[in-house]
């Protein structure tokens, strides 16, 4: 058995039934006969509304039910959502005012679900939904990201929801005032949908007491216990369940107050009830992303090292808490605030603000592309300002490879990098030495071109211990029971090839079982960037039991001792013997035998370390002055994931997390009117990118292998979105420096750079 993986590109087993249309979705697996749901919503971001006349709607062809809040506490359900606070720089925990899962006399965003009608069909759904007349009562809206303005809940005073400090804020405040130079930039980054091809959507439906949830989710352990404490339940009587998800990136990973509704239906009626949400129901309701404003100063030396970074950071949290909306750009930013730079003196300042707006929380990256974005960029301003070369500047403050293991600024231990070296093999990569041919090819077209730089650092997060469950079965095949959950990243052809590949059993005889609570025990789920490093890292400590296991059994059957037998990854052997069985041969002789206890192997591990995948992103873009255009012509990569196991789905990773990163740099952008309507509610309003708004992306690896696991692996699930931010960003910026640009924020629409094209150049618009 070898301690790494061989590394091949395999092609994605699960594509076949994706690409031909035999995905299982939560709406294609649905009971036969189940109800459906819809929600009356409300029209209004900020009111008050007196009592519901239901009776009509109620009485409304095909309807079985309608419930409001009162509806639900009647039936004992504990109404109030989860989410976690964060503490204060006072000590004090961040503010936690009740979210209802249905609103309660007041609505804080368009969209809030008000009531939840039942019908035989949608259509009748929707009729009866018509038939409730709400008596709103307007009240002011707050929607500035900025403490202060009309009061969104009394908890809250100045509709501050956290306060959050990390550092020594004395001791930077120190350092700055003994430094050669300070610099001091505002850095916005807009709000964006997550967008998943598949809207969120479940169905529940209970049997003897028992209540089952099935929906397109990220983990099925936290949305079990959580159900089970809504609904008065033991745990043994909650199963949940994930099929098949079409994307997730964090805003899957959350409850939702769909599925309580749907859930206490469902036990109402005695029958299955889904519901499946339409696009603009998601963009009005799905946690949306980033959404803040920062300043970022640097505190330098006489040499230009930096020996002094703080960052002010005020966001947006939305009309109230969802789970992580406290601790995105506080705790999470600040895994890899000081990224790749030896500095010793960091302080982050955050603070959260509620707006009546939807609730915003993890989306791809969750606080470290927010984190590296700022860093970044002002690492380019910085650079730009002093006259150096923006690559230079950075070379002088990395930290250096004889320096690791590094505890960084914020406390974290970085456990291996060689961040000069990735750099320069990706300034090859891309070509650097060519830029001022290609830029003066550009010019004489009457465009402008600029070339941008990211070096990013990202730390991996999520439960870091997970478990696995190996069956041999009957029919002479093996299961693997996993506790992640695949949102469509390849997951069953990574672990099934890896047990696969440490076993020497053929891959078309693992079955492949995620995201069943009643099938598996525990398990932490996707998110982080920790499914391949936390699952294979428990995988491989199970093989290890299971070839000591049935080593240990085989040499009894030959009568030789224990370490005679050895295991070559496809058959056991011993020196003398002519029985050189494989795995799953194996496995029958021990069924044979009676050795129930050899046909069921289950291990938990928890990783020694996170890890933190590292590199450069650099991005080359064209601007047409005469209409704004932004185009992304060029992009490479070059990262340092340790040791790949499967280099053709990191490179997929990599590719679908840089257009998430260039969607959101050059098109993509929430807005809202100054009364709180989402002016963005669908594709019309909303661009996302396609395949012709990116280059061809080049991708290549420096793996510096990682000694927080024992296969050397880095995580890359977020990595591409959180270097594409800044490099395409920086490009942007370098292409418009000399026309007199001194700060340029996303995104980088046709419009907007029009006009700031033409207010450099002095002319009226």
């Amino acid at each position: 058995m070898q301690a790494f993986g061989k590394s091949q590109p395999i092609r994605r087993i699960e594509d076949q039934r994706f690409l031909t249309g035999e995905g299982r979705y939560v709406d294609d697996i649905a009971p036969a006969g189940a109800a459906v749901a819809y929600f009356l919503r409300s029209a209004m971001a900020h009111a008050e509304f007196g009592a519901l006349d239901l009776d009509e709607a109620r009485a409304a062809p095909g309807v079985l039910a309608v419930l409001t809040v009162e509806d639900l506490e009647a039936q004992g359900v504990k109404v109030g959502m989860f989410s976690r606070q964060f503490p204060n720089r006072d000590g004090s925990d961040g503010a936690f005012p009740e979210r209802p899962c249905l609103a309660r006399k007041r609505v804080r965003f368009v969209g809030e679900p008000i009531a939840c009608i039942i019908a035989e069909t949608m259509e009748a759904a929707k009729d009866a939904a018509d038939l409730i007349m709400i008596d709103y009562n307007d009240l002011p809206v707050h929607l500035d990201i900025a403490p202060g303005g009309p009061e969104i809940h009394p908890e809250a005073p100045g509709n501050v929801a956290i306060d959050y400090g990390f550092g020594d804020e004395a001791a930077v405040e120190q350092v700055f005032a003994g430094a050669a130079k300070v610099l001091s930039y505002d850095i916005s980054d807009n709000r964006i949908f997550c967008n998943a091809m598949e809207p969120r959507a479940c169905y529940a439906e209970w049997q003897d007491g028992r209540m089952h949830l099935c929906f397109g989710g990220q983990n099925v352990w936290g949305i079990k216990q959580l159900m089970a404490g809504a609904f008065g339940l033991a745990p043994d009587a909650v199963r949940v369940t994930i099929p098949d998800v079409g994307g997730g990136f964090g805003t899957k990973a959350f409850p939702y107050p769909e599925y309580y509704a749907v859930i206490a239906a469902a036990r109402l009626l005695g029958r299955p009830v889904k519901w499946m949400a339409e696009r603009t129901e998601s963009m009005l309701t799905d946690n949306s992303g980033r959404d803040l404003v920062s300043t970022a100063e640097l505190a330098l030396d006489a040499g230009h090292k930096i020996i002094g970074y703080r960052v002010k950071n005020v966001f947006n949290i939305g009309a109230y808490n969802s789970v992580m909306s406290q601790g995105i750009q506080t705790d999470l930013f600040t895994k890899v605030m000081m990224g790749t730079y030896d500095c010793q003196a960091a302080y982050l300042h955050s603070v959260g603000v509620y707006t009546n707006t939807t609730q915003v929380d993890a989306y791809r990256g969750a606080g470290r592309p927010e984190a590296i974005y700022v860093l970044e960029r002002a690492m380019d301003y910085a650079a730009r300002d002093l006259g150096l070369d923006p690559w230079e500047f950075r070379r002088m403050n990395f930290i250096r490879p004889d320096q690791f293991p590094y505890r960084s600024a914020t406390g974290e231990l970085y456990d291996v990098g060689d961040f000069g070296a990735v750099l320069a093999k990706a300034e090859a990569q891309a070509d650097r030495a060519g830029f001022a041919a290609r830029r003066a090819a550009s010019h004489a077209a009457g465009k402008l071109r600029g070339l941008g730089l990211c070096y990013y650092i990202e730390s991996i997060l999520g439960e870091p211990s997970e478990s696995v469950q190996v069956d041999f079965n009957a029919d002479g095949t093996a299961t693997i029971y996993v506790g992640t959950v695949s949102n469509g990243q390849g997951h069953e052809t990574t672990m099934v090839s890896y047990l696969s590949d440490q076993t020497g059993i053929p891959a078309d005889k693992i079955r492949f079982v995620q995201a069943d609570s009643d099938a598996i025990a525990q398990g932490g789920g996707t998110g982080g960037s920790r499914s391949m490093t936390v699952q294979t890292n428990v995988t491989f400590h199970a093989v290890r039991v299971m070839v000591a296991a049935y080593s240990a059994f085989l040499a009894d059957e030959m009568g030789l001792p224990a370490e005679a037998v050895q295991f070559d990854d496809e058959r056991f052997r011993a020196e003398g013997s002519n029985l050189t069985p494989t795995f799953l041969e194996a496995a029958e002789m021990a069924r044979a035998a009676g050795r129930e206890d050899l046909l069921k192997f289950m291990q938990r591990e928890e990783l020694p370390g996170r890890s933190y995948p590292n590199g450069a992103h650099i991005a080359e873009v064209e601007i047409d002055p005469d209409t704004g255009e932004t185009e992304v012509v060029r992009y490479t990569v070059t990262d340092d994931f340790g040791n790949l196991l499967n280099p053709l789905l990191a490179e997929g990773q990599v590719h679908g997390g840089v257009a998430q990163g260039v969607g959101q740099a050059v098109q993509e952008r929430v807005v809202y009117d100054e009364t709180g309507q989402l002016l963005t509610a669908s594709f019309m309003d909303y661009a996302m990118p396609r395949a012709q708004d990116l280059p061809w992306i080049s991708f290549t690896t420096y793996p510096v292998p990682s000694t927080a696991n024992p296969l050397g692996m880095k995580g890359c699930g977020e990595a591409g979105t959180v270097g594409a931010l800044a490099a395409v960003a920086n490009a942007v910026l370098d292409a418009t420096w000399d026309k007199g640009a001194r700060r340029v924020d996303m995104p980088f629409t046709p419009g907007k750079m029009w006009e700031t094209l033409k207010e450099l150049e002095g002319e009226a618009i």
